[in-house]
């Protein structure tokens, strides 16, 4: 499992909420146990309590993610650093008894959690991925989707830093939005010359009485 995978726990969990539309996915120890992927063993160990605590770390990591695309590049790393003083990892090399076509091992680097509850192994490897993520890329590439009221957490992968929205989706939609206004506005000043005009024709023909 590379470790740029790991990222993916962060945005998964930020994601199981949209705040400004009112939406809340995480509402169950089933919902937590999902959030973990195929990773189904320590899916396992969640409980219900487990719900209010995941709730607690997405709040957290959602801070990471805003403190970044407001462009506080200190306080995004100062976030993320609290996260893993508290839900430590321990790296490893690992094969998981997968072999390359000469049966070697295909030996990766893998974050082993050492966890006392499903909360605290699932922020463990969710603030480690993102904390990779960031270092390699840089802050800026922690961002939220500009399509209002979407605001998902989305990791810039894109050679030229461009990504602005979570997903095609959005994109799609924003696009849109923005062809509209701009039709609008054309529209808008389309009448508003057109009025101009008019009047300036009304004052000449009452200047010319």
């Amino acid at each position: 499992m590379e470790l740029a995978y790991y990222s993916d726990y962060a945005v998964r969990l930020v994601n199981s909420e949209e705040p400004l539309r009112g939406k809340d996915t995480l509402t169950s120890v089933e919902a937590v146990r999902d959030l973990f992927g195929v990773n189904r063993s320590a899916a396992r160990r969640a409980t219900d309590a487990d719900v209010t605590r995941f709730r607690s770390v997405r709040a957290r990591l959602r801070s990471v993610f805003e403190a970044a695309d407001g462009g506080d590049e200190t306080l995004a790393v100062d976030l993320l650093n609290s996260l893993l003083l508290e839900f430590p990892v321990s790296p490893q090399i690992s094969g998981h008894d997968v072999r390359d076509d000469d049966g070697r091992p295909l030996w990766h680097m893998h974050l082993a959690d050492h966890p006392s509850n499903a909360t605290a192994g699932y922020a463990a490897i969710a603030a480690m991925g993102l904390a990779f993520h960031l270092t390699e890329y840089g802050v800026d590439r922690l961002g939220l989707c500009e399509a209002a009221p979407c605001r998902n957490a989305y990791l810039d992968t894109s050679t030229n830093r461009s990504r602005r929205y979570c997903s095609d989706r959005c994109a799609t939609r924003a696009n849109v939005a923005a062809y509209r206004a701009r039709k609008r506005l054309e529209a808008d000043r389309s009448q508003n010359t057109g009025r101009a005009a008019e009047n300036a024709q009304r004052a000449t023909a009452n200047g010319e009485r």
